[in-house]
């Protein structure tokens, strides 16, 4: 990479910090600039897609990342919050509750932060479930990020639907390890193994909570 290429990367990191900052979320910081990084490298291989965007706080980095890198953010989320979010659950937050609708409704913000950080034309949001938005995917992907509902069978899912997607050395990225069930909840780190047990993927240092795959095949 050249020297004004890393500058121009470093003024940027800098920068997510500070915005990001501002938006509700649950990812660490550094967890932010692991995605940022890794999806500066993947933007080289392809489009990069998360799942699970809530209010855009890893948009920011991931979306940023796959500007500069010249291709897009696909964010899959149905904006219903997912069940650790609804009402009388751990991590609901009544600001997100749509009492029009009587429904969670995290879009607005999530569209309020793609304007605040000049993404609305590097992000392209899917608003459905995950395997929705797969059934009819042909698009090789850099990078899938994995932060969706936190439930076994829907983090599952959510590997199933996408894994295959991601074109050899590329990424993916499974936020939420715990190893210790003291920790946190432990499907991603469940999803995490079976990624890892399926032939496919290498492990790459973790961040903090973020694992972190490549494809190998």
């Amino acid at each position: 990479m050249q020297p004004d290429i890393q500058l121009h990367n470093q003024i940027l990191g800098q920068n997510l910090g500070q915005i990001s900052g501002h938006v509700k979320g649950f990812l660490d910081p550094d967890e932010g600039m692991k995605l940022f990084d890794t999806a500066l490298k993947a933007s080289r291989l392809g489009p990069c897609l998360e799942i699970g965007s809530y209010c855009g706080k890893s948009a920011i980095y991931l979306g940023t990342a796959c500007k500069a890198g010249g291709t897009v953010l696909f964010s899959v989320d149905h904006h219903r919050g997912s069940e650790e979010q609804q009402p009388g659950e751990e991590y609901f937050d009544p600001e997100l509750f749509d009492e029009r609708s009587y429904r969670m409704d995290t879009f607005p913000l999530f569209r309020k932060t793609l304007d605040l950080a000049g993404l609305e034309d590097a992000v392209v949001p899917l608003v459905c479930r995950s395997e929705i938005a797969a059934r009819a995917w042909k698009t090789p992907l850099g990078l899938v990020f994995i932060d969706g509902g936190h439930a076994f069978e829907t983090a599952l899912t959510d590997y199933r639907s996408w894994a295959t997607h991601i074109v050899p050395e590329g990424y993916l990225l499974i936020h939420d390890i715990f190893q210790d069930p003291r920790d946190g909840g432990q499907a991603p780190y469940r999803v995490y193994q079976i990624a890892m047990a399926s032939g496919l993927f290498q492990e790459l240092p973790m961040t903090k909570t973020l694992g972190v795959l490549q494809r190998i095949k």
